[in-house]
């Protein structure tokens, strides 16, 4: 899926490709605005993979400028305006914060997203078959998938009557996120207590609290930075 998706992603930029000439740099610049921590290697390698097998190669025809918020969405304006300062030829967008902050900083230089969940509610594009604009990319429904993850929880727990759910108040995404899994927990007889959290040091105090009120259950929702902080969420878990 991975694989596929990433090459999905580079098929639409290189279907950008008069865009090319607007770079002003001897060598073209592909902006890359990540919401999250730096991301695992092996996901860059399989992103210049996939630029190569495109025929496009990294250092060879093109250069990449990566722009981290590490889990701080605030920042993202100000990245993405840094990117639009180095002339990029495209901006490539993980997750729907960054996409976001990309489509509001400029009208005229192709955006391509990666993970957003419903692109259409959230602004970014007028239709999936008809973009329109400056901004196309790949929706990835693991972002609103809430609801099967609870009812997975719920057959693997079935005892457990009240699940924790940690979600990123700073995401967009996150009012669907949590609406869709209170109609879920309904339809499931179950009640959820949610906690937020956009800091490690949030993160914490939310697991903290999830032990003092002794509740046996724990759902993460998807999203970049909690995705990134994964090690801390096992560790705090493994110890209460």
């Amino acid at each position: 899926m991975r694989r596929r998706g990433i090459l999905a992603l580079l098929g639409g930029a290189v279907a950008l490709g008069p865009f090319w000439a607007r770079a002003q740099q001897s060598m073209p610049e592909i902006g890359f605005l990540h919401q999250g921590l730096p991301e695992p290697i092996p996901l860059m390698d399989a992103f210049s993979k996939g630029l190569d097998a495109a025929g496009i190669g990294v250092e060879r025809d093109v250069r990449i400028e990566h722009r981290w918020a590490e889990g701080q969405y605030d920042r993202l304006p100000a990245l993405a305006k840094e990117l639009l300062g180095r002339n990029v030829a495209v901006i490539a967008a993980n997750f729907l914060p960054a996409a976001l902050a990309a489509k509001a900083a400029t009208r005229t230089i192709p955006i391509v997203f990666l993970s957003v969940g419903d692109p259409i509610a959230s602004g970014l594009v007028s239709s999936v078959n008809r973009p329109g604009g400056n901004v196309t990319g790949i929706a990835l429904g693991f972002t609103r998938s809430g609801p099967k993850n609870l009812e997975l929880l719920h057959e693997l727990l079935p005892n457990v009557a009240m699940i924790a759910v940690l979600m990123n108040p700073t995401n967009p995404n996150a009012p669907h996120q949590v609406n869709d899994l209170q109609a879920a927990a309904r339809s499931f007889g179950l009640q959820l207590d949610i906690f937020g959290a956009s800091t490690a040091n949030e993160i914490d105090e939310a697991l903290e609290r999830v032990a003092e009120r002794q509740i046996g259950a724990l759902l993460v929702t998807a999203d970049g930075f909690l995705i990134g902080r994964q090690d801390q969420l096992l560790t705090l878990v493994a110890r209460y």
